[in-house]
């Protein structure tokens, strides 16, 4: 293993790996990774799924394991935790613009208020016009990680990334 890469470079080669659900962000962007680790002979990346359960992350550590070998690294191990759990506040400033430019509405407000998990969120943006005239139609969007909402000013549908 090349000794003299540093973890700064671990993450900028993992910056390549797109979510294979929401393809405009990252992992770095999305949060997943948590930590890197270089064992003396084995690269070590410690991920947290978005969702248990989430079945992108199958996909995503295939594509960790990719780039990293097509770097140079030969042994690699992908460690999954669940604890603590995954966040939307782990989402980069970068991330949640990424989403809005992609038209889905990034995550309003913090994951750290439990009232969102008990009633519904307002006045969610509408990444095109950015009004906040706006319903929710589905609590389930194109992923379980997404609900479907309507503007009611320029009539568009769009999907908002839940907080939690």
């Amino acid at each position: 293993m090349n000794t003299t890469i540093s973890k700064e470079d671990i993450y900028a080669i993992l910056e390549q790996v797109s979510d294979p659900e929401v393809p405009v962000l990252s992992i770095i962007d999305l949060g997943v990774i948590r930590d890197v680790v270089l064992h003396e002979d084995t690269l070590e990346v410690v991920i947290t799924p978005t969702y248990t359960g989430c079945p992108a992350m199958d996909m995503i550590e295939v594509n960790i394991k990719a780039i990293l070998q097509e770097n140079g690294f030969d042994n690699i191990k992908v460690t999954t935790i669940l604890s603590p759990a995954w966040t939307t506040d782990w989402l980069s400033e970068a991330g949640k613009q990424k989403l809005l430019d992609y038209g889905i509405a990034p995550p309003q407000g913090s994951s750290k208020s439990k009232r969102a998990l008990f009633s519904e969120e307002t006045g969610i943006a509408c990444p095109q016009c950015r009004s906040t005239h706006t319903e929710m139609i589905s609590q389930f969007g194109s992923t379980a990680c997404k609900s479907q909402y309507k503007c009611l000013d320029c009539k568009e549908p769009f999907d908002y990334f839940k907080c939690h």
